[in-house]
């Protein structure tokens, strides 16, 4: 549908519609927006849409809402973003580098863009497949056990005792321990693990001893950072936005607490040319998001994982486009550091 003042109606029918909560007639769009044509066209217009299936009527009202299929045509018509407003910029600046570790960092993030977006925020942690070591720390507990500290690029900090099967000296566990950043640092934490056990063999006793049981526990932290996890805020603006679901917000917020169906949905997510990727609805009605609309973008390495919003397909896109991909580059940032 390329038809440039029927474009223009729809647009307009959108952003009253959202900014309303109420259906949208003729006669209220020629009075607020410059469309330069009477109503009767307007009218004209927005049969036609109608008939496209980008607008509908709600059973009790001469006026019209848009549809799935007309917030879609909307959105993939959004050329350009306006960037934030220098203040917005400046507090998500100062609030995420305020931050102390990886969890505060996840928290005040979705914090900030259910604030920004008036929706509920979720983040995924970054994900271990781009995460490279940052540093490993051996610490000489007494001598049959070793604390392996893990600090990779994504800020999780993980630790893990491993116990020793023969006594090690203090200066067998920094010979390992120089041995091992010299084999796991700038390195993805799979590709350490196995360049550390690769080792094992070459190396004398006990140092041997020591580099086969920070492989282990470089595995096992690995696979404990791998776990996907995501954090979530701002439940409570469903809540308020209850009229705009057809149905009870219960499936929603059952599947917003289950997580693993919105993991999927967020990894399954492709961004457009913009950077952005956009759901809205869902093919299969049974799916608990149904009614819903999902904003999301990559951040950190390779965009390796998401953040988004979800809320109600009346949602004001743009600005939340804006936000998502705004908060999303400050946040990959911060992380660089």
């Amino acid at each position: 549908m390329d038809h440039p003042r029927r474009l223009q109606v729809l647009q307009a029918i959108v952003e009253d519609y959202v900014h309303s909560r109420e259906p949208v007639g003729s006669q209220a769009l020629v009075e607020r927006h410059r469309l330069g044509v009477s109503s009767a066209t307007v009218r004209n217009d927005m049969g036609v849409l109608e008939d496209e299936g980008l607008i509908m009527a709600p059973h009790t009202s001469a006026g019209r809402i848009p549809t799935e299929k007309g917030y879609r045509a909307f959105v993939d018509r959004i050329t350009s973003l306006k960037p934030l407003s220098a203040p917005e910029r400046r507090a998500i600046r100062t609030l995420l580098e305020g931050a102390e570790d990886i969890d505060d960092v996840m928290e005040r993030t979705v914090r900030l863009l259910s604030q920004l977006t008036h929706q509920v925020a979720v983040v995924q942690y970054p994900t271990v497949t781009v995460t490279t070591v940052r540093h490993v720390e051996l610490v000489r507990m007494d001598e049959h056990q070793v604390l392996v500290v893990l600090i990779p690029t994504d800020g999780r900090v993980s630790q893990r005792v491993t116990r020793l099967p023969v006594a090690v000296s203090e200066s067998d566990v920094l010979d390992a321990r120089a041995r091992v950043l010299a084999l796991t640092t700038g390195r993805a934490v799979s590709e350490a693990v196995a360049a550390v056990t690769a080792t094992v063999l070459k190396v004398p006793q006990p140092e041997r001893v020591v580099l086969a049981a920070v492989a282990e526990a470089l595995q096992a932290l690995g696979a404990t950072s791998a776990e996907q996890r995501m954090v979530m805020a701002g439940t409570a603006n469903l809540a308020q936005s209850t009229g705009d679901f057809a149905r009870t917000i219960g499936p929603v917020l059952e599947a917003l607490e289950e997580q693993v169906a919105l993991l999927r949905l967020l990894s399954e997510m492709e961004q457009d040319e913009r950077g952005i990727a956009v759901r809205i609805g869902a093919e299969d009605a049974s799916d608990p998001l149904v009614e819903t609309a999902v904003v999301a973008t990559g951040y950190g390495p390779h965009d390796g994982a998401k953040l988004g919003v979800l809320g109600p397909t009346r949602m004001d896109y743009p600005s939340t486009m804006a936000a998502v991909r705004a908060v999303a580059r400050y946040l990959s940032r911060v992380l660089q550091n």
